[in-house]
């Protein structure tokens, strides 16, 4: 970019690269652009540089043009003279003694008195200054080339020139590498610091723009707008219901002009207005002259009422009930009018505003205008047709889709639209007309099907479009759609040859002929697409319909092979995706088939388990069972002695599969892995639970001569004979384990298996026995404590639970059974001591907070009741025991709030969601209550007390299905935990009850406290 500043005034930016644009372009340019004449333009660059010779090889840059600079187009004033006048006057010489250099001592003014200053002059310039050219009045004056000579001489002496002129821009400077050449290393150097100087302002940008930012946001935060001033009030609109919407007030007009009176005036009305009004509420009963002669047909213009718009109305009422009484069967005297018709009728009448009629009509002269210019366009045609037919002129339409018709006949859509425009009847004549001028169009052939109503016909149509379009697979899938099962085989033999290519047609034809047939085709397609699976995996499937179950695996292998040697990708995805399309269509042995030979392929040898498995449960969520069971067996060769794949695989088979099958799985798991005890333990429960137990007792005999010091065999050999009531052969089997130096679980078992039978002394001394050894396993110490509250031991009872504490200071349950004793026996303040001392030494245990609530509630304590458990959600805020409690306490109009802030606080504790699923039930909102019930039990299957109160709401408000839905679910998942569950689960008297009996149970013990505190 360079600026030209021209003799008028004017400043032109000229778009040009200075390092790349020669003199005599640059002059071409500017002549073009401005009329000034090119010797004008070379004159006023060659002051730039004297020395310009040849304008076409010297660049801009050259003459120190850069980007950005101006160029001064300055006009010569050349003098002349006039015809036949004189000549001009000799120029005044200039004195001898300018023309010397001063002496060394000279100071100007000195002999007028001027001194005291010094001037520039005086100490000459800042830098060197330049051999400048001697334009003294002397030198121009003298005509002698030797005094030329003998002046420049002068004026290199003197080392500067008097007339030097004066630059408006740099001073008396301007001259200073007048002389000097413009070379490449001045070229560099101008670019380098152009560089530097767009790099300081770029610095100076950014810190300018961040200043400017910063001051427009302080000044925007000092004077915000008023939008911003009322934000946080249009947020709060949000919360305002529909009444409060409807009940703010309108602004109304307050301006003064429309509080000023206006000046109203009343004048009587005329006769005339009140007789117009009455003769249009007339009834005419006849007709006049003129629409007697017109047949009736034509209305008087003073007899139609067209200012009263209420006998408009009542007129139209009274034509619809008239046209509706037409309708009616008189004889009946039932109506005939089907009203949804009716509805429907008056819901189809378009109602046609100004402005679309406006539209349509602008789109008519435009597709008008379209056709017109280019009649071969079918798109104008087809678009200049629908809109007639939006606007209700479906003749028009069709004339204007038959005009595109004879103007673009080769082309489909156009007859397709005017097939669509015409009659019924009209229709297959139009598309009898396209077909034949378009033969080769498979649309045209299918509409024209489509138009007849015989299937024969419609066959017979598809064959025609056949024979001019032979290759068309969509005629012969339709064509085959309507034919029977013999005619469709013929047509499909017709059909893989005119189409060898196409997968689907070769696999139908598989389908429809015989075994063997079929495997000929099969081949057939094999030879024509060889790199297509699915005609492998339907050669597959073929055998296993046919019991060849022993050729589905090789015929998958060698697909494979023969696959991979054609270059195709073996897509472990897809063929696991087929293989579950394989299970879903019965074919088991396909399936499993294409999970050996594929599962592995593209899989690291160190991911291979943790992918298997993780295919295989994703399986099981599909639904896709024998997918995943061919992936466990197919991982269980690989990896024979992996618990966890034995363990899954015998998941899946107790939750999918039969009873024969887990048991021969788990055998053959304890083959392999003889060491896995939850193998053989779940081996003999499931024996037990099948009623068998000779055979569970086999299998743990077994399990014991495997792993002869396992405890868990040993306990589990013990609950076996516990639970079937063999009490003396459980102690047997408790004696030997203690003999082999049982843990604390077995003195356990064995002092709970003598309070079965009921001997105190045995039982107390297999407990003191076991103290001795295992003095910090408090159960034991609980269940000392127990057994002195069973015979009313009070103090003895209190010295075992201290004495416990003594051992484990941490354990919670020791602290509760210690403190309801205390408040049995001595009241709330010991109580409340012990809770006191137990939150102490167990901060942050929601259990004691709990029991300390409760403390205070069963003695009416509520105020101090609710300010600890203010305390206890200060110190867990997390605890979802707490906040159930809490919501159970608070009154019932805030437990609303209550449930929302626990909710926040802790969304998936089963405990809240119990909570709120009692709010939903006292509030009888059944729905919502036993949906929570339901998550409640979800989140914590273990809890029986949610399974209690999720089977109290069914007998209450579900059905009988449901109950047992319930029931069922509730024996499946085994709950072991709870507070009114492990009450009533190990009392003695229901030591041997089934899981249905103790829910029921605590069902009861649930009714029985509802009624209690009611």
């Amino acid at each position: 970019m360079v600026f030209l500043s021209i003799p008028n005034g004017e400043t032109l930016s000229v778009d040009v690269n200075p390092n790349a644009t020669t003199v005599s372009a640059f002059e071409q340019l500017i002549h073009q652009r401005t009329d000034l004449p090119q010797p004008l333009l070379r004159y006023s660059l060659r002051m730039r540089n004297p020395s310009l010779a040849n304008p076409d090889s010297i660049l801009l840059s050259d003459l120190g043009v850069s980007r950005f600079s101006t160029l001064i187009i300055q006009i010569p004033l050349l003098g002349g003279m006039q015809a036949g006048g004189a000549a001009p006057p000799p120029p005044k010489p200039r004195l001898d003694f300018l023309n010397s250099r001063p002496p060394s001592n000279y100071v100007a003014g000195l002999g007028r008195g001027a001194t005291g200053f010094t001037t520039r002059s005086d100490i000459g310039p800042a830098r060197a200054a330049p051999d400048l050219p001697d334009r003294s009045a002397a030198a121009a004056a003298a005509p002698a080339p030797v005094e030329k000579v003998e002046d420049d001489e002068e004026a290199e002496e003197k080392g500067y020139d008097e007339n030097q002129k004066f630059d408006e821009f740099e001073g008396n400077d301007a001259g200073l590498f007048a002389n000097a050449e413009y070379d490449e290393d001045d070229k560099e150097a101008d670019a380098i610091w152009e560089s530097i100087d767009q790099r300081m302002d770029s610095r100076r940008k950014d810190r300018r723009e961040a200043k400017l930012k910063e001051e427009i946001e302080k000044y925007r935060a000092s004077n915000p707008k008023i939008t911003e001033q009322f934000a946080d009030l249009k947020r709060k609109l949000h919360t305002l219901s529909a009444d409060e919407w409807d009940s703010i007030p309108e602004i109304g007009d307050y301006s003064l002009r429309n509080k000023k009176k206006k000046f109203e005036s009343f004048v009587p009305i005329p006769d005339t207005l009140l007789e117009k009004a009455k003769k249009e509420k007339e009834l005419v009963m006849a007709l006049d002259p003129k629409s007697r002669a017109a047949g009736g047909s034509e209305t008087p213009w003073g007899q139609t009422p067209v200012t009263d718009l209420t006998a408009v109305g009542e007129g139209r009422g009274t034509v619809l009930s008239l046209k509706l009484d037409r309708l009616s069967d008189s004889v009946s005297g039932q109506t005939v009018v089907d009203p949804k018709g009716y509805l429907t009728d008056l819901k189809s009448m378009k109602r046609t505003t100004d402005e679309e009629i406006y539209d349509r009509n602008r789109a008519r002269l435009l597709y008008k205008s379209l056709t017109q210019s280019n009649p071969k366009n079918p798109n104008g045609w087809i678009a200049a047709a629908r809109v007639e037919e939006m606007d209700g002129k479906i003749k028009a339409a069709r004339l204007q889709i038959q005009r595109g018709c004879e103007e673009c006949p080769k082309n489909e859509d156009v007859w397709l639209e005017a097939c669509r425009l015409a009659n019924p009847e009209d229709a297959k004549a139009v598309i009898a007309r396209g077909v034949k001028l378009i033969p080769n169009s498979v649309k045209l052939w299918l509409e024209a099907a489509k138009l007849e109503r015989d299937e024969e016909n419609k066959s017979r149509v598809l064959r025609k479009g056949l024979e001019h379009i032979p290759d068309s697979v969509r005629l012969w899938k339709a064509v085959v759609e309507l034919a029977n099962e013999e005619d469709a085989r013929i047509l499909l033999h017709r059909a893989v040859e005119c189409c060898p290519l196409h997968l689907e047609l070769w696999l139908a034809l598989a389908r429809l002929e015989t075994y063997e047939n079929s495997r000929k085709v099969l081949n057939r397609a094999r030879e024509k697409l060889s790199k297509e699976p699915a005609i492998w995996i339907t050669a597959a499937k073929l055998e296993e319909a046919n019991g060849n179950t022993q050729m589905v695996g090789k015929i998958i292998e060698r697909g494979i092979k023969t696959l991979q040697r054609e270059g195709v990708v073996i897509d472990r995805e897809n063929w696991m995706n087929e293989a579950e399309a394989s299970e879903r269509a019965g074919s088991v042995a396909t399936c499993q088939a294409i999970i050996k030979n594929t599962i592995g392929i593209g899989v690291e040898e160190e991911d291979r388990k943790r992918t298997w498995v993780a295919d295989a449960e994703e399986c099981k969520k599909r639904g896709s069972i024998e997918t995943a069971r061919a992936i466990y067996a197919h991982s269980l060769t690989v990896f024979l002695t992996k618990k966890s794949i034995w363990l899954k695989a015998a998941q899946l088979e107790k939750s999918h599969g039969s009873k024969e099958s887990l048991d021969a799985l788990l055998r053959k798991a304890v083959t392999y892995v003889p060491q896995a005890e939850v193998l053989w333990l779940m081996g003999a429960k499931e024996k037990w639970l099948a009623g068998d137990v000779p055979a569970a007792r086999a299998i743990l005999q077994e399990a014991y001569a495997a792993i002869p010091n396992s405890e868990e065999i040993w306990l589990a050999a013990f609950k076996l004979e516990f639970e079937n009531k063999e009490p003396e052969r459980a102690r047997m089997l408790l004696a030997k384990a203690r003999e082999r130096g049982g843990t604390e679980r077995v003195w356990m078992k064995s002092a709970i298996v003598e309070r079965e039978l009921g001997d105190v002394e045995a039982e107390r001394r297999l407990i003191n026995e076991g103290l001795k050894q295992f003095p910090r396993f408090f159960k034991l110490w609980l269940m000392r404590g127990q057994l002195e509250e069973r015979f009313n031991h009070l103090e003895q009872a209190r010295k075992a639970y201290e004495s416990g504490l003594k051992h484990c200071p941490e354990c919670v349950p020791l602290w509760l059974a210690l403190a309801n004793l205390e408040e049995r026996v001595t009241g709330l303040n010991k109580a409340r001591a012990i809770l006191t001392t137990a939150r102490k030494k167990n901060p942050h245990v929601d259990e004691l907070w709990l029991a300390a609530i409760r403390v205070e509630l069963r003695h009416d304590n509520k105020r101090e009741a609710e300010h600890l458990m203010s305390k206890a959600l200060q110190e867990c805020p997390t605890s979802g025991i707490l906040w159930a409690a809490d919501v159970e306490m608070a009154p019932r109009p805030r437990r609303k709030t209550k449930s929302m802030d626990a909710m926040k606080k802790c969304d998936r504790d089963p405990h809240v969601t119990a909570a709120v699923a009692k709010l939903f039930w006292q509030d009888k909102k059944v729905e919502k209550a036993g949906a929570w019930l339901k998550r409640a039990v979800t989140l914590a299957p273990d809890i029986g007390d949610f399974w209690a109160l999720y089977y109290k709401f069914e007998l209450q408000h579900g059905t009988e299905e449901s109950q047992k839905e319930v029931l069922a679910k509730c024996v499946a998942c085994e709950p072991k935990h709870g507070e009114k569950w492990q009450t009533i689960s190990k009392a003695v008297e229901n030591a041997h009850q089934p899981i249905d009996v103790i829910l029921k149970k605590v069902v009861i013990a649930l009714s029985k406290e509802q009624k209690a505190a009611a």
